[in-house]
Formats: structure tokens, C-alpha cells, sequence
């Protein structure tokens, strides 16, 4: 593609402008933590054979990790409410609509899981997996794409070691989960 200059999808350019707006009417804050996730990570490779053969799909460590943001946005509200500053109001959402962004050849998508904290990991990682499919496939219906309430972007499936993911519009927050990796640490466990 060197050298060459293209048009823009109409999805790329509907998602340019909606980051854009985003970035403009939307204060923008990013936080890294660095979390351990040796017990999952043993837990999953125990279990993950007999999880592929019981349920369809592979078991990775998005649905952990979703299930994990899902409890604390159960626990603090207002991380998954909406603002609208015109009203002066927060809306609470009655549940938790989270958004998964997918990369496909025609631009990022971020299809929305409805309910998701109704869903255990199984429940999560089949809907995750159905949803980013028809994302690559384009087989989204316009109800896939319904409003999150929060958004989860996986940048670590590529490497990434850290990100900092745009809040999307109407959600207060947006987490970018990270590369696995092993280090050395001192850490203070009996085990």
C-alpha cells in the first residue's frame, strides 16, 4: 500500500469520527495495573482440553478477565453508568451491555454482549467467540451493535504490553486488557 492513497470504508469512517468525538467531548484518563494471573493461568491450562470438548470453544483469558470487570462494575454502578451534562442526570443501566472490540479487515467493530453479567465463563466465552466471528464474517445484525454500557478491547492478543483505549461515547470507562508475559518478582505467597 505504499505510496497509494484510498477512500475509507464507511465503517472506518464512522468509527474515526465517533473516537474523534469521543476524544473531544470526553475527559481522558488512563491507569495501568499490573495484575498476577499465575493462579488463572494454571487453572486454564489444567482445564482448558476438557473446557474446548464440554462447550465448543477455547478457553482463554478474556472471559476471566471479563467476568472480573463485570463483578466490579456490579459492585461500583457508577463505572458503568452515562452521563448527560445538557440534563445534569447519570443514568444507572439496568445491566451490563459490554462491548468487545474486534478487529476485522473491514476496521474495528465492537459488537456487544446484552446482559453480560448474567453469563458465566462458559456462557461469556461462547457469546465472545459467536460475536467476534460474525464481526469477521460480517455477519453482525444491527442489534449485535447495540449500545454498550462498557467496553473491552484485548490489545495483549497482539503483544501489547499496555494501552491506552479511547472511552467510547455514553460509557465512563474502557478497559484494555494486556500481554501475559512472566517476570521475576518477589512476591510474599505461602504458595
Amino acid at each position: 500500500l505504499r505510496g497509494r492513497t484510498e477512500k475509507m470504508s464507511r465503517l472506518r469512517q464512522a468509527a474515526a469520527k465517533a473516537l474523534l468525538n469521543s476524544m473531544q467531548s470526553t475527559a481522558q484518563l488512563t491507569t495501568v495495573r499490573e495484575v498476577d494471573v499465575t493462579k488463572v493461568a494454571k487453572l486454564r491450562a489444567a482445564k482448558k482440553d476438557e473446557f474446548l470438548s464440554r462447550h465448543g470453544v477455547k478457553l482463554s483469558f478474556l472471559p476471566f478477565f471479563s467476568i472480573a470487570a463485570i463483578e466490579a462494575l456490579q459492585q461500583y454502578p457508577i463505572v458503568n453508568a452515562s452521563m448527560n451534562l445538557e440534563e445534569k442526570t447519570i443514568t444507572y443501566p439496568e445491566a451490563e451491555h459490554v462491548g468487545f472490540a474486534v478487529d476485522t479487515p473491514k476496521g474495528l467493530i465492537v459488537p456487544v454482549v446484552k446482559n453480560a453479567g448474567d453469563l458465566n465463563i462458559p456462557g461469556l466465552a461462547k457469546r465472545i467467540a459467536e460475536i467476534a466471528k460474525k464481526a469477521r464474517d460480517g455477519g453482525l445484525a444491527p442489534d449485535d451493535l447495540f449500545v454498550a454500557t462498557f467496553t473491552i478491547t484485548n490489545t495483549g492478543s497482539v503483544g501489547a504490553l499496555f494501552d491506552t483505549p479511547i472511552v467510547p461515547l455514553g460509557q465512563s470507562a474502557i478497559l484494555g486488557t494486556a500481554a501475559i508475559v512472566k517476570r521475576p518478582r518477589v512476591i510474599n505467597d505461602p504458595e
